[in-house]
């Protein structure tokens, strides 16, 4: 892939004139359809997710335009290892185009006419996953509707984040009903670093019960029964100055019935700023996908979501680049790369390594964190100041992508005279 001023660059995608064209001719391919890109990169992610417990986290952003609601949309939904927190690879992705708002439209619609329904069709689809220990779909405030909670798959959980402040069917309203029960206990929970924001601890007091939902009457159609579920209440009483104070109203299916349980709910929630770091390594600071000159809305979509699966594996080795550590095993080359990329990556760490050990790979051959110290070498990190980011580990990947189409080239080249 590559990226810069203007939005992703095809030329540079290429690697020269005729890998343009080639690849131009790809994304114009009628029969190149996202449904077959999302299955393959699908796949992977599923074999990656074997044996693990898995959250499958999905969130909406924009990629084109997004004045007054308006615009083309991404709903993706990527795979994170419950207890590490590493990506894991891409789930799903769906593509929208909004040309009105409105909330009175919206409600006048049946459920499964709306975009919101994009929600439980992605929990469906992690529900296709086979051979994970668990799974957990994790969401933010947009996909608090009763409809996802009463229709998702039996066999998987979900932690949505409350928006709305909902009747109960005993009556009474959720924010009041939880606020009015007894603080459970409290606790200490370790917040993300975001941009611009630290990472810190936030000491918690917590509230937790079952809560059955009453339906609104305009969905009584798609959901005409209560709904129960769990609601885990995580309030910052006394926040450091200048902190926003954490409040979190969790509606869960997992069960909870202990303090930890809600910590680990809690925990699970946290881990969804995984999908923002995946939308800010294709925007701005990364493939910049908002400044995409292409117009047509086919060829634009599959090259975001090749930029939205480029993104994962970034993810996936920023989570490599300190090796092994706290007992954590090395992940191999394959959760990310090709097995064939293999002997391409030796050759280009060999030409990197300088000759003192800090400027030497320091990790095994067929391991993703020996194929992320190539890439932050090829992005411009020297070895010396401080760890590779995100931004850094993309332009290596870019680097090297382009080296390997270089690479293929000339094989093909050199073969065809050999042939001669």
């Amino acid at each position: 892939m590559a990226q810069g001023t203007g939005g992703v660059r095809v030329r540079r995608l290429g690697g020269d004139r005729a890998g343009e064209i080639r690849f131009t001719r790809f994304l114009r391919n009628p029969s190149v359809t996202i449904g077959e890109m999302v299955a393959t990169a699908f796949g992977r992610t599923q074999a990656a997710c074997a044996g693990r417990d898995i959250l499958a986290v999905q969130d909406t952003t924009a990629t084109r335009g997004s004045a007054g609601g308006q615009g083309s949309f991404l709903h993706a939904m990527i795979a994170v290892d419950a207890t590490s927190g590493a990506v894991l690879g891409a789930l799903d992705a769906q593509f929208l185009e909004r040309t009105e708002g409105g909330r009175a439209s919206r409600l006048q619609r049946a459920f499964e006419g709306r975009q919101s329904i994009r929600w439980l069709e992605a929990a469906r689809r992690a529900g296709d996953l086979r051979g994970a220990a668990r799974v957990t779909v994790v969401a933010d405030r947009e996909a608090d509707m009763v409809e996802l909670f009463a229709h998702r798959p039996a066999h998987v959980d979900l932690v949505v984040r409350a928006l709305h402040d909902r009747a109960l069917a005993g009556g009474g309203r959720l924010a009041a009903t939880i606020a009015a029960g007894p603080r459970l206990g409290r606790a200490a929970l370790d917040l993300p670093a975001r941009p611009g924001v630290p990472t810190r601890t936030a000491r918690l007091s917590i509230r937790f019960g079952r809560i059955a939902l009453r339906p609104p009457a305009e969905r009584r159609a798609s959901c005409p029964a209560p709904v129960s579920m769990t609601c885990v209440d995580l309030c910052e009483e006394a926040p450091p100055e200048g902190a926003t104070p954490v409040h979190w109203r969790l509606l869960t299916t997992r069960e909870v019935a202990s303090v930890a349980d809600a910590l680990d709910v809690a925990a699970r929630y946290a881990k969804r700023w995984k999908i923002e770091e995946i939308f800010r390594t294709m925007k701005r600071r990364g493939f910049d996908i908002e400044s995409l000159r292409i117009a047509d809305e086919a060829p634009r979509n599959r090259l975001v979501l090749a930029c939205l699966i480029a993104a994962t594996v970034v993810l996936q080795m920023t989570a490599e680049r300190d090796g092994a550590v706290e007992g954590r095993a090395l992940r191999p080359l394959t959760d990310a790369f090709d097995p064939e990329d293999q002997p391409f990556l030796e050759v280009v760490s060999q030409n990197l390594e300088g000759r003192t050990e800090r400027q030497k790979n320091p990790y095994p051959k067929g391991s993703l964190a020996f194929a992320t110290w190539v890439c932050a070498r090829l992005g411009g990190w020297t070895g010396y100041y401080g760890k590779p980011g995100p931004i850094v580990i993309l332009r290596g990947w870019t680097e090297f992508q382009s080296l390997k189409h270089g690479a293929t080239l000339a094989f093909r080249s050199a073969k065809g005279l050999a042939d001669v």
